[in-house]
């Protein structure tokens, strides 16, 4: 190794990046990993196909050592057929706020494994995004899935900007552990109330990388989808959604627009939350995150047991959803697997924390202005939709996005599944400093329902190219 570094450092044919990509894979090949990254390595999951061909490392990141605060993450390398090194790296944060990214945005959504019904094992799913990037996965804040405090107050004592700079924290502390993804292109996803998240860390790796000719965070921009973004629009758009779809009766819409239009999404007023009410008895027992599929009716979910807030916080039909992941997740060979700390998490564990929704706060009521500063910056950002989620519908985003007042480069049209090219994916509009995408019969988590239509709007991000045309 200080033989190829001398070689290199002396060489004038050697260019600094090429070295730099020569000692990383000598290091690799020697095995000269960090202490913390190697105790960190998945070795093997219980009931995980025999055919894995990608590296994985879960473990935790102390982000407040007084506290006792630590995060838990779940790295998801590339597979070795797709060359990971050449590969960026997106960080992915579920929302609730209280629900957990290993659970949803890995288990469900964007990573490669999925839970057979037994709930012993795993299947591989096709349209991982993984084939495409290293999935970060980040149970945040702490109380969260597997992330948890030692300080027990300190999970009911959050909100947005603690979230924000823990997370951060976390990205800095993590990229010591691990070294080789320092200023590789990175970008940041997730979905709901990863709306405040996602933009909110993006702000901060900006600001703190301003002046950094070679930042370590290398950000380069976003995507999020169905997602909160400014509670006044947000709610104008969603009661608008309800009633289009004549889910509520026109005296209850009145009722919303006039005692919730300017609501906060977290402390909504007794008066909202009694509109609110009529909504539900109105709709009826539906899956609130899919307009078009069977309610949940598991035991103790809510079609069984139903607040008004739980149409405010989103509430957790995805219980039924993650039922299998669930319980994987509890199984104590799993985390022993994933080097859980099972000792600091609240037995049976839980795929969303109902101490942090309902203590959340310090919830900014807009993340718009976010959204100029990074555009300004030269962020990319992408949005996206499901066109059948109820609560967080586009209606919601298209309002926020309006609010923007941003130039179009592309007018409103439909996108095509490459794989079909007779059938409309969904419909886009390309902003200046902000591309829009619908994803058609998607609800509220795209990846989960239309996976290959997800996988192909992420390829599209990452290229940073409008979605499919249509067949000339």
């Amino acid at each position: 190794m200080k033989i190829m570094e001398q070689l290199c450092k002396s060489s004038s044919c050697c260019l600094p990046s090429v070295c730099a990509i020569v000692m990383l894979l000598l290091s690799f090949a020697a095995g000269d990993y960090p202490k913390e990254q190697e105790m960190d390595r998945v070795t093997d999951l219980p009931g995980q196909p025999s055919n894995v061909d990608f590296s994985q490392y879960s473990g935790y990141v102390t982000v407040d050592p007084p506290i006792g605060r630590n995060l838990f993450y779940w790295l998801i390398e590339a597979p070795a057929s797709r060359d990971p090194m050449s590969k960026p790296l997106v960080l992915w944060l579920s929302g609730g706020p209280g629900c957990s990214s290993v659970a949803y945005g890995a288990s469900e959504e964007i990573g490669p494994f999925r839970v057979r019904p037994d709930g012993l094992t795993l299947t591989v799913s096709p349209y991982a995004w993984s084939r495409e990037a290293n999935l970060l996965f980040l149970d945040s804040p702490a109380g969260v899935g597997f992330s948890y405090s030692s300080t027990v107050s300190d999970v009911i004592n959050v909100g947005d900007k603690r979230t924000a700079e823990d997370s951060y924290t976390f990205l800095v502390k993590w990229f010591e552990r691990f070294p080789q993804y320092k200023h590789r292109t990175f970008y940041i996803a997730g979905e709901s109330y990863g709306g405040h998240y996602v933009p909110q860390l993006s702000q901060l790796i900006v600001r703190r990388n301003k002046g950094i000719k070679n930042p370590i965070i290398n950000f380069k921009g976003f995507l999020v989808g169905n997602a909160l973004f400014d509670d006044y629009y947000n709610n104008i758009g969603t009661y608008e959604f309800w009633w289009n779809h004549g889910l509520i009766s026109d005296s209850t819409y009145e009722a919303v627009i006039k005692f919730c239009s300017n609501e906060s999404f977290i402390h909504p007023s007794d008066n909202c939350n009694e509109a609110l009410y009529l909504t539900r008895v109105e709709a009826g027992n539906i899956n609130q995150y899919s307009l078009y599929r069977r309610k949940c009716e598991e035991t103790g979910t809510l079609g069984h047991h139903w607040s008004p807030l739980q149409w405010r916080f989103g509430g957790n039909d995805g219980t039924c959803i993650v039922k299998y992941t669930k319980m994987y997740l509890n199984r104590s060979d799993v985390q022993k697997a994933l080097h859980v700390n099972s000792a600091k998490i609240p037995h049976p564990y839980t795929t969303c924390n109902d101490d942090v929704r309902g203590n959340y706060s310090d919830s900014s009521s807009s993340v718009l202005p976010i959204f100029k500063e990074l555009i300004a910056a030269g962020i990319r950002i992408w949005v996206h939709s499901g066109d059948t989620d109820l609560a967080v519908p586009l209606t919601s985003t298209r309002y926020s996005i309006k609010a923007l007042n941003l130039k179009t480069i592309n007018n409103w049209h439909a996108w095509y599944d490459y794989k079909d090219l007779q059938q409309v994916g969904g419909w886009s509009q390309i902003y200046d400093g902000l591309t829009f995408v619908v994803v058609r019969g998607a609800g509220h988590e795209v990846p989960l329902e239309r996976p290959r239509l997800g996988f192909i709007l992420f390829q599209h991000f990452l290229t940073n190219s409008p979605m499919p045309d249509p067949p000339s």
